[in-house]
């Protein structure tokens, strides 16, 4: 089957969704070569994936997903995501994963999905990690976190096990040089589904197509972004260094086009000031955010996307209110306080 699908992609045809399922049963069981996993991914990159396609695709796989058991209470109230797909390849620090904690002390419930490091030198789970919150939660452990504590980290590989079987296709592709559909699969997938969500891409042309996956997919508001560095290159955030596309999508309506981040004023950076480094460096750059330590531009670049995060989850009715927002919740000490209890709270057994 899975050869099958490869040659019809090689020809230039797209995938129908029954076809996707049966391409997911191929690629997430034992039966394949790595080899023809491979090639089939190869074979839908080169001929570029459609909207259709990864929507059929992200059904799919969040289908296999083990959701972690949400009890009524949690699920009606709004469970925010802020993440970026990777593979900008610009070793920023972990500007989404210091969002997200920020979003959590504000009192919105942030189911944040992630994974170590593909890209960059410390992913989400490895920054996490630490700054001393567990990544290693059960199901029901991480529904506890969200429910007590605001906050849950959903670590890919606990949530997803049937991607243990295409992480070697993954890993040949990457050999390759070659991109697959799971470089922006990620964000996607999060078993928690969330009803409100901040996304990041690196290519300008994909925040549309990708909205409208989000929204196939049950979130109620969401926006996608991708910003610009000066360069012709592109971060999967909102960017202080240039122009940020975005695709946005709510009840009230959808929009499109490019952030106004003039009212901000800003200040002065380059892509050098949002260096990252390894995990350590980058759990200590995210303590002295949340603690109001460092008032340069890192704190500009995580408090405009928390802007923009707040008015997806509703808290704020306006950017420049989310910025406020945002930037008392740091100042207050609420955020940094936020860090210390998810830390001693997951020091054991939730």
């Amino acid at each position: 089957m899975l050869i099958t699908l490869t040659k019809q992609l090689a020809g230039g045809k797209s995938l129908t969704d029954e076809q996707v399922v049966h391409a997911v049963v191929e690629l997430t069981g034992e039966a394949e070569t790595v080899e023809s996993k491979a090639d089939f991914l190869t074979a839908l990159a080169q001929k570029g994936e459609t909207t259709e396609e990864i929507s059929a695709f992200a059904h799919a796989l969040r289908d296999m997903a083990v959701p972690p058991p949400l009890d009524k209470v949690t699920r009606s109230q709004v469970i925010l995501d802020v993440c970026g797909t990777g593979g900008d390849r610009l070793n920023t620090f972990n500007i989404s994963t210091t969002v997200a904690l920020v979003m959590a002390a504000a009192g919105v419930k942030v189911a944040k999905h992630g994974n170590r490091a593909v890209t960059s030198q410390a992913g989400s789970a490895d920054v996490l990690e630490a700054l001393g919150i567990r990544i290693d939660l059960t199901p029901a452990q991480t529904a506890a976190s969200l429910r007590d504590l605001d906050f849950a980290f959903l670590f890919a590989s606990n949530f997803h096990p049937a991607f243990k079987q295409i992480a070697p296709a993954r890993q040949l592709c990457g050999q390759r040089k070659q991109r697959t559909i799971f470089n922006f699969l990620g964000p996607l997938l999060n078993p928690a589904q969330p009803d409100v969500q901040l996304m990041g891409v690196p290519r300008q042309e994909l925040c549309e197509p990708i909205a409208k996956v989000l929204q196939s997919l049950g979130v109620r508001h969401g926006m996608v972004v991708c910003g610009s560095v000066g360069d012709g290159r592109f971060l999967d955030e909102i960017s202080i260094l240039g122009p940020t596309f975005y695709s946005e999508f709510s009840p009230a309506g959808t929009g499109s086009g490019t952030l106004d981040l003039e009212p901000f004023q800003l200040q002065p950076a380059t892509l050098a000031d949002l260096a990252g480094a390894d995990r350590h460096a980058n759990a200590e750059i995210v303590r002295r955010i949340l603690r109001g330590e460092d008032r340069g531009p890192k704190r500009d670049a995580v408090l405009v996307n928390c802007a923009a995060a707040m008015v997806v989850a509703g808290k704020s009715r306006s950017c420049m209110e989310g910025w406020k927002m945002a930037a008392e919740v740091i100042d207050s000490g609420r955020a940094s306080k936020k860090l210390e209890e998810l830390a001693a709270s997951q020091a054991g057994t939730i």
